[in-house]
């Protein structure tokens, strides 16, 4: 019995490796997030912004569009959630603008850019976002956003140039295909530690409940 012992063993940890992975993808199927690793990309691949701790055992990511009315409305539930986590988890965002849909998505991307070439990319987002209604109804959006930059303390002129330039339509653009390649098709859309939420999970208490699934993973 002694000479099969350490062979007994071995069998053992697989048992339970292959259990705890059984375990793992039952419980994401249960708790809305896809079976498959959606993107594997670094967090500052492509034209990311993040923030939280580098080391945060949870990184959510989204794929947005600023003047899509369902990402404004979980605007203000993610900035709840990362009050509620702290450093457990990480941001980060990508921009998803749906054209077709929204005539003025794509210019709001390249205007956070633009503002983020100035070091206030997370301040335009929150301000594209909490104003929303206002420029998103309105005829030109451009004054608005030249407006938030004057409040940011931007030089306005390099910011106009930025927010018209190649650059920032780049930033975008890449954004864009990596959710194309991700398999995003509205927004917004959440990945946690990689797995993307199903549609029907992408709610302030579906992505509570991913994280935590996530964070009991990563103990």
């Amino acid at each position: 019995m002694k000479r099969y012992l350490p062979f007994l063993i071995i069998v053992a940890v697989l048992i339970v490796a292959a259990g705890s992975v059984i375990w793992f993808v039952q419980k994401s199927k249960q708790n809305g997030l896809s079976n498959t690793n959606a993107n594997a990309q670094s967090d500052t691949a492509g034209g990311a912004h993040v923030r939280g701790p580098a080391n945060a055992p949870v990184t959510v990511e989204e794929y947005g569009d600023f003047q899509c009315p369902p990402c404004g409305r979980m605007y203000p539930e993610l900035k709840k959630i990362e009050q509620e986590y702290g450093d457990k988890i990480k941001i980060i965002f990508r921009n998803f603008p749906i054209t077709t849909q929204h005539k003025f998505a794509m210019i709001a991307a390249e205007a956070a850019e633009a503002a983020g070439f100035q070091g206030k990319y997370w301040e335009m987002h929150d301000k594209l976002y909490e104003n929303q209604q206002a420029w998103a109804t309105s005829d030109d959006p451009g004054p608005a956003f030249i407006g938030y930059a004057r409040e940011l303390g931007l030089d306005l002129e390099r910011f106009t140039r930025d927010m018209n330039g190649a650059e920032a339509r780049s930033r975008v653009e890449q954004d864009m295909q990596m959710g194309n390649k991700a398999g995003v098709n509205a927004t917004p859309t959440f990945l946690v530690n990689g797995r993307m939420l199903r549609t029907e999970a992408t709610s302030p208490e579906g992505l509570r409940t991913a994280i935590n699934v996530m964070l009991r993973v990563n103990q």
